[in-house]
């Protein structure tokens, strides 16, 4: 068939098949001339760095639907009896003929894409397919496998690595470099494994030493000194993007030199390397996890974060995510993970389903997106760093407070008798007394008044309106009331008012105690409505300190509701109750862990201290209560008891409040004897006029407040902690968090290795992935870097990336030697830093003859030191 009648047969847009070449180093020892060409050594990098990028593994940007990253794609049949590569043969091969023709309307790479291959590579490529055009797995992804040490001469080798060097000087027809003069030696071993240079005693005493394991007594010295747990940490900080700052535009300091403690005490007690990763990744999910244990998990933290204003929660928690897969890719794995973010990756087998099913191992832990400005609250979830003594002092603390609650309870039962005398005489409840009660009936000067102390006023920002005695807001105007005392997590307090919203918000605050939202972290209490349900919460950091409630049911719209809020001073959610035009309401938990309080405190370098006050209908950059009305305010010191909320709203849904502008009508206990088994006028008696009851209140508040106290001063550490529901995690479309698309579950790259049945789907099972013998990165990059330490640069000189554009390992097999040797040997750190400084490799001197400089200017070969 005439050439042009076959060309219009093909698919046209496997005209634009770019095809480039890049040569392997001739170092390698894989010269085309001489032996089957290797596909890994010398055909892969020269597909990757020119073909992948339309013809790899991103299927989105694939054109022509062409692959020649996979042995399929790379057969695929054309007309005629033409591949695309047909092995064994070159004249039927589209490929070969596309990069030999000389028509620019045919040549790949095409003249516009400015790359040129010469005669020798469009030879090689040519003899490749002639041999068979055989495919391989990237060379990182095969398992590391058993690698016999190759047989040299022993004058030469005091272990195993020298072996493989010499072997390939051997190839190279060269000698290795005599041993360093001594005092160099020991200045090296320093620097190597201290960071530091040797002392004069030091060197005088090695120089002294004639006995025949001086140098090993010299590297058991340095690899026992604590600034050898200093100097390897150094790398790994660096590697786990530790800072002292969140970064961004304000660069805000934190405290994370804990875990950096940590990861020096780990490096000196020669932690084995599979539990210094599994400890960093899910060391909270270990069985009986130790502090230690969950600290180590604030490797997990150590990303950046933002308190930018305007900046979205979502988005940011999305960023934090895909920080962690991102760094656990290039530290542990030498993957370039994040380039599958937005598409598959171009030049690796790791698809962007892959990137998001990594995702959710990380996007499972109760955090915000945003640290806080206005305060110096550790984000959540985070650890308590408990000073010597302390914790033991707060256990006993918690005894003593539960031994109060249990004497509580005690009472109630106790009581019974003299309760139901009391309810038999008929006793009238008192009508509880505010602290403070706004009306709303008058606005003067933008002011309001107080009814219960004359001279105090709540200020109208942005003036809302006064409507029919009420007051009507816009959602950007508020009222502040700074009157009114700073409420802790240990008071009793509870709120009563009237409202009417007017339409439906995703969120409305209603009030609240505080500077602002996410610029806060929500620090103090908030009424809001979620979607029209109201919403109560104590928060010292949103969303992981914090106790939170909300009703099941939504508020009715264009109708007045009264709705009362109290909390008993306990910090559990169990302790806010929600009330309905005097009726409780049903609610959920929203969170229930608060532990630290929900003031701003100069102590712990808060802004605004004493400037933080009640405010309605509004707050900094949240959402406010648009086109609703606020009415008749009263605020209460105490826990109010539902026989008193019940009875200031019987009779019409939505009557004034509690000591409200209708009737003061007070009824008397038995009007609730019946209600509730007789509970509401239960809990009156006891907490009102029983005595002993009201005395271990008082006792039960002071033990709360001693407890609060003392773990307010205690520092804390941002780690890890799984929410118990499982987060859904999302694949991204074009890495957007704003663009979810399908669900994705948790897994890994089948391409490094399949996920283990039998490990759980969390953290501490992709730690077991990660350190599983089969895995063919994890103990590879590790020799790598560790090997780097000791010659400056690694066996793949590209440390972080071990994937096609990365770059090739000088000495594979001593490479793959090394790793086996890594995981026989326990992934002992410090026994194969021995293994390397004890080598006649490490040993030689660095002077040598400027010819072999010329030769081998990197000194890739490792024929001096």
């Amino acid at each position: 068939m005439p050439l042009f009648d076959r060309l219009t047969k093909l698919n046209r847009a496997f005209t634009r098949l770019v095809l480039g070449c890049v040569l392997a180093s001739a170092s390698l020892g894989f010269a085309a001339e001489s032996g089957k060409i290797d596909f890994n050594f010398q055909i892969r990098p020269l597909l990757s760095d020119r073909c992948f990028r339309c013809h790899g593994p991103d299927a989105g940007a694939r054109k022509a639907k062409m692959r020649l990253d996979t042995l399929e794609g790379s057969r695929k049949e054309l007309d005629d009896g033409w591949a695309v590569i047909k092995p064994g043969d070159p004249g039927h091969s589209e490929l070969v003929r596309r990069i030999f023709a000389e028509s620019e309307d045919d040549v790949m790479p095409q003249p516009e894409s400015n790359l040129k291959l010469s005669p020798a590579e469009k030879e090689l490529l040519k003899r490749w397919v002639a041999e068979g055009a055989d495919y391989k797995p990237h060379w990182s992804l095969l398992p590391v496998g058993k690698v016999e040490v190759p047989v040299v001469k022993k004058s030469a080798s005091k272990n195993p690595i020298d072996a493989f060097i010499l072997a390939k000087l051997d190839a190279e027809k060269l000698l290795p470099a005599p041993e360093a003069a001594r005092e160099t030696l020991l200045r090296r071993l320093s620097l190597d494994l201290t960071g530091l240079p040797p002392t004069i005693a030091e060197l005088d005493s090695f120089l002294a030493d004639k006995s025949s394991d001086a140098y090993e007594h010299a590297v058991e010295k340095y690899l026992s000194s604590p600034a050898y747990g200093e100097r390897m940490a150094l790398d790994w900080l660096d590697l786990a993007r530790f800072a002292d700052t969140y970064g961004y535009q304000n660069d805000v300091e934190r405290d994370m030199s804990p875990w950096r403690d940590w990861v020096i005490k780990a490096f000196n007690e020669n932690l084995s390397y599979d539990q210094f990763i599994t400890w960093q990744l899910a060391g909270d999910l270990l069985p009986n996890a130790t502090r230690e244990q969950r600290l180590a998990t604030a490797f997990n933290r150590l990303h950046r974060q933002t308190n930018e204003g305007g900046s979205i929660d979502d988005e940011f928690r999305a960023e934090y995510a895909a920080d962690r897969v991102n760094t656990v890719g290039t530290a542990m794995l030498g993957l370039t993970l994040g380039c599958a973010k937005c598409h598959d990756h171009k030049f690796d087998p790791v698809t962007q389903r892959d990137y998001y099913s990594l995702t959710a191992f990380f996007n499972n832990l109760d955090e915000s997106g945003m640290y806080s400005h206005y305060t110096h609250a550790t984000p959540s979830p985070a650890l308590l760093l408990w000073p010597a003594g302390t914790e033991q002092q707060h256990t006993e603390l918690k005894e003593k407070i539960a031994t109060s609650e249990a004497k509580l309870k005690s009472n109630t039962r106790g009581a019974e008798a003299e309760f139901q005398a009391w309810l038999k005489a008929g006793e009238k409840l008192s009508a509880p007394k505010p602290v403070a009660h706004f009306a709303f009936d008058t606005v003067v000067s933008n002011t309001t008044p107080d009814s219960v102390t004359a001279t105090n006023f709540a200020k109208l920002v942005d003036e809302p309106k006064l409507v029919d005695g009420a007051l009507q807001f816009n959602g950007d105007n508020q009222v502040v009331c700074k009157s009114i005392r700073n409420f802790t997590r240990t008071d009793e307090f509870s709120f009563a008012l009237r409202l009417k919203p007017t339409e439906r918000q995703d969120r409305a605050v209603v009030l609240h105690q505080s500077r602002a939202w996410s610029d806060a972290g929500s620090r103090g209490f908030e009424l809001t409505l979620d979607h029209g349900k109201p919403c109560f919460g104590l928060i010292h950091f949103w969303p992981g300190n914090a106790i939170a409630v909300r009703s099941k049911q939504e508020l009715p719209l264009n109708e007045w509701s009264q709705l009362t809020v109290t909390y008993d001073g306990s910090s559990r959610a169990a302790g806010i109750r929600l009330y309905l035009n005097g009726a409780p309401l049903e609610t959920e938990v929203v969170r229930d862990n608060l532990y630290k309080d929900i003031v701003h405190r100069a102590e712990w370098g808060d802004m605004e201290v004493g400037k933080v006050y009640l405010q309605l209908a509004g707050r900094f950059r949240d959402s406010g209560f648009k086109s609703g009305l606020i009415d008749d305010l009263q605020v209460f010191d105490m826990a109010l008891t539902e026989a008193e909320i019940t009875s200031s709203a019987r009779g019409t849904p939505g009557r004034s409040g509690l000591v409200g502008k209708g009737s003061s009508e007070v009824p008397s206990a038995t009007a609730f004897a019946d209600a509730a088994g007789g509970t509401p006028a239960r809990q009156y008696y006891l907490t009102r006029v029983h005595q002993p009851t009201q005395v271990a209140l008082a006792e039960l508040k002071k033990l709360r407040e001693q407890e609060n106290a003392l773990i307010n001063d205690v520092p804390e550490i941002m780690v890890m902690e799984e929410m118990p529901v499982q987060r859904v995690t999302h694949l991204l479309k074009r890495g957007a968090y704003d663009a979810p698309g399908d669900v994705v579950e948790r897994n890994t790259p089948a391409a490094v290795l399949p996920f283990p049945k039998d490990a759980p789907r969390d953290r501490l099972g992709l730690a077991r992935w990660m350190t599983d013998r089969k895995n063919p990165l994890t103990a590879r990059v590790a020799v790598n870097r560790i090997w780097r330490t000791h010659f400056g640069r690694g066996l793949v000189a590209s440390e972080q990336d071990f994937g096609s554009q990365g770059k090739l390992p000088t000495h594979p097999e001593l490479l793959d030697w090394l790793a086996g040797w890594f995981m026989d040997h326990n992934w002992d750190v410090k026994a194969l830093h021995k293994l390397i400084v004890t080598s006649a490799t490490y040993r030689q001197s660095s002077q040598t003859a400027h010819e072999l400089v010329e030769r081998d200017p990197d000194n890739t070969l490792l024929a001096r030191g």
